[in-house]
C-alpha cells in the first residue's frame, strides 16, 4: 500500500509542476497578448499619422505647383502688355505668386509645416509603424508558441507523458523570447516582420 501511496503522490506532485508551468505560460501569453494589442493599437495610430501628413504635404504641394503654374501664366502674358501700369500690377502679382510659393516650400511662420518638414514627420511616423508591425509579429508568434506549450502542458497531464512536458517548457520558452525580443529589440531578426 506504500508504494501505491508513494505512487499517487508522485503522480500528484507532477500535476502540480505541470498547473504551475501552465500558470507561468497562461501568465507569458497574457503578457504577450497585451503586447500586441499595444503593438496593433500603435501601429494603426501611427498608419494613419503618416497618411494624413502625406495628404497634407500633397496637398501644399498641389497648392504650390497652382500658384507657381498661375505666376508662369501671367509671366507669359507680360511681354504682350504694353501698358506700363498693367505690367507693374503683372509684375507684382506674378512676386506675389512666387512668393506665396516659396512659402509653400518653406513656412516662415510655422517651420514645422514646410514641405521638407511634413515630409520628414511622415516618414518618422511611417518608421514607427514598421517598428510597431515588426514588435506585433514577435508578439503574435510568441502567443502562438506559449498556446501551442499549453496545449503541450496539458495533454502531458492527461497523459502522462513526460516528454510533451519538456517540448512544452522548452516551446513556451521559443515563445517567451520571441516576445521580450518584441519588446526589446523587434529588429534583431530580419525574417520576423
Amino acid at each position: 500500500m506504500t508504494e501505491a501511496t508513494d505512487s499517487a503522490l508522485e503522480a500528484k506532485e507532477k500535476d502540480r509542476r505541470a498547473a504551475i508551468v501552465i500558470a507561468i505560460l497562461a501568465l507569458f501569453l497574457a503578457l504577450s497578448e497585451a503586447g500586441a494589442k499595444k503593438a496593433d493599437h500603435i501601429s494603426t495610430e501611427k498608419n494613419i499619422e503618416s497618411s494624413d501628413l502625406f495628404n497634407f504635404y500633397q496637398a501644399k504641394k498641389i497648392r504650390s505647383t497652382i500658384v507657381e503654374t498661375a505666376a508662369q501664366t501671367l509671366e507669359s502674358q507680360m511681354p504682350g502688355v504694353s501698358d506700363p501700369k498693367a505690367h507693374d500690377a503683372l509684375e507684382k502679382q506674378v512676386a506675389d505668386f512666387k512668393t506665396k510659393a516659396a512659402e509653400f516650400e518653406h513656412d516662415p511662420k510655422k517651420p514645422e509645416d514646410s514641405l521638407d518638414a511634413i515630409q520628414d514627420r511622415a516618414n518618422e511616423a511611417g518608421d514607427a509603424r514598421e517598428l510597431a508591425n515588426r514588435q506585433l509579429e514577435h508578439y503574435e508568434l510568441g502567443s502562438g508558441a506559449v498556446q501551442i506549450a499549453i496545449v503541450l502542458a496539458s495533454a502531458a497531464i492527461i497523459t502522462g507523458v513526460g516528454a510533451l512536458m519538456w517540448f512544452s517548457v522548452a516551446l513556451g520558452a521559443v515563445g517567451v523570447l520571441l516576445m521580450t525580443l518584441g519588446f526589446f529589440a523587434p529588429t534583431m531578426i530580419s525574417f520576423i516582420g
